[in-house]
């Protein structure tokens, strides 16, 4: 559970960094590059496969672990377990949102990109599939850019938790350095989470770059 979530955390950094190319004003050159090297390099397209396979190995553990906890203890405490936080108690919720939230935007943005009707575009002797153009426009509906918003939150409260309760899991809990790595996963939920959830609003309301 926490080597996975650690993996899928290098993920949201990497897939950030790929989308805030989404708000270049170059016609969507850098993001259309961008998208069809990593969909068609044989080593990132691997690396895709492992992805895709430990976001269902993350969900259903924690399905799974949650299922062991209750068994362990059927009777629910009379007062709440002051050790442990509202986060916590509530990591399947927030990962069973998010899991939804994935399907959605796989079958908007992945699916479209790999089996849908995409234009072309030329840049030079370069022939892409405008994905740039297939992102503006979902995020041209208000409707999408609130969902997507609305998950982000989501996210961050489920990484909020996960990122600091990852490294106690693995046996690196210290008196000394849990604070620095709860406050490192702190500053890396608001920077990964605002900045996905900037990026539809950005282009809905046509500020760019």
């Amino acid at each position: 559970m926490s080597l996975t979530g650690l993996f899928l955390t290098l993920f949201l950094v990497v897939h950030l960094t790929g989308n805030i190319q989404l708000l270049f004003d170059d016609g969507g050159e850098a993001f259309n590059k961008y998208a069809d090297f990593m969909g068609s390099n044989p080593l990132i397209q691997t690396i895709a496969i492992g992805n895709f396979f430990f976001i269902i190995v993350h969900f259903i553990d924690g399905i799974l672990l949650t299922l062991r906890n209750r068994k362990a203890r059927p009777v629910a405490y009379a007062s709440t377990n002051k050790s442990s936080t509202w986060f916590s108690r509530n990591m399947l919720i927030f990962g069973a949102v998010i899991f939804v939230f994935i399907l959605v935007h796989l079958s908007n943005f992945w699916y479209v990109s790999k089996f849908g009707s995409i234009e072309t575009i030329k840049y030079g002797s370069t022939e892409v599939k405008n994905i740039y153009a297939l992102a503006h426009a979902k995020f041209s509906n208000i409707i999408y850019v609130a969902l997507y918003v609305g998950s982000m939150l989501f996210v961050a409260f489920h990484l909020w938790h996960g990122f600091q309760s990852a490294f106690q899991t693995i046996g690196l809990a210290h008196e000394k350095y849990t604070p620095i790595i709860k406050s490192a996963g702190y500053g890396l939920t608001i920077l990964v989470c605002l900045g996905f959830a900037a990026i539809p609003l950005l282009i809905y309301f046509k500020i760019l770059f």
